[in-house]
């Protein structure tokens, strides 16, 4: 079963230059495929199925970002991709091969700031290749090397809590890049970053992204940041977690702040939008609220 596929007029319709970009892309050799694959989790009152039936390819040097309402399993597939969990169901194929546990040929970039505060910057960039075998000298300049692509190299010997936010993001990124991964998994990196650090680290990542040989699986709850970033944007759905739609962006690269305002971001995001959240009349997670009035009834803000 393939994931649906977005063809609504309007703005949505990509525009001959992306259209072309989108046809060479889906040209080059698939990096990740999942067939479906299925995660149930076991609990007291039975079976809960996390994720179902997810199926789709992710191409060299894509960038796909996976979005979805609370609850839809988007944590859950990025830990499986990564090999952090395993499916109840399916498979997950990266470059034709099973992913059964995790492995250096996948990147992982957490929300929170997993770096190791005992470390310097330099040395947390060295770690990967060290365990891989890689000799000291070998692992301190391809980690200088990193640490100068992600534009820390001045930072190379302090310490993790020396450093703001958006900084211990860069060289959790260097990190990860380090090892050489066929595809980058990153789980809301963004997440815990204020706004204006965060839309520079959007930036960032994209201009790293556009000058290295790698893929990327990015994990957003923020429309805005998805549509700016992605080739594609997949859609889950909750309970279960399934695949809502797989959404095409009609912007053409490279991207800047003057495209948040276009058209057809617009368009794009009223989309997604649509798709993720719920009708009105549905009560959002099985919740329904009973609020009690605690001020006097004259003093209303309607």
């Amino acid at each position: 079963m393939n994931p649906p596929s977005n063809a609504v007029p309007g703005y949505l319709d990509l525009s001959s230059s992306v259209r072309e970009r989108m046809t060479r892309l889906k040209e080059r050799d698939v990096v990740l495929e999942v067939r479906g694959m299925g995660k149930k989790f076991k609990t007291k009152d039975g079976d809960v199925v996390a994720l179902n039936e997810i199926n789709f390819k992710t191409h060299r040097r894509e960038f796909v970002c996976v979005i979805g309402p609370s609850g839809c399993g988007k944590s859950t597939l990025i830990r499986i991709l990564a090999g952090l969990e395993s499916a109840t169901s399916g498979e997950v194929l990266l470059d034709g091969k099973p992913v059964t546990g995790p492995g250096p040929e996948r990147g992982m970039v957490f929300q929170g700031y997993t770096l190791f505060p005992w470390l310097t910057v330099k040395k947390n960039v060295m770690f990967g290749p060290e365990m891989n075998g890689r000799g000291s000298f070998t692992a301190e300049r391809e980690a200088r090397q990193w640490l100068e692509i992600v534009g820390l190299e001045k930072f190379a010997d302090v310490y993790p809590q020396q450093l703001s936010g958006g900084m211990k993001q860069r060289v959790a990124i260097a990190r990860a890049l380090v090892n050489q991964p066929r595809i980058l998994l990153m789980d809301e990196p963004f997440g815990a970053l204020d706004a204006q650090t965060r839309l520079k680290m959007q930036t960032h990542l994209l201009e790293i992204w556009k000058n290295i040989d790698i893929t990327v699986l990015f994990i957003t709850h923020d429309l805005d940041e998805a549509i700016f970033l992605a080739d594609r944007i997949l859609v889950l759905k909750a309970n279960p977690g399934e695949i809502a739609e797989l959404i095409e962006v009609n912007l053409d690269r490279p991207r800047g702040i003057p495209d948040l305002s276009g058209a057809a971001f617009h368009a794009i995001k009223a989309r997604l939008t649509e798709l993720i959240h719920a009708p009105a009349s549905e009560p959002d997670d099985g919740i329904e609220l009973h609020p009690v009035r605690m001020i006097d009834v004259s003093d209303n803000v309607d």
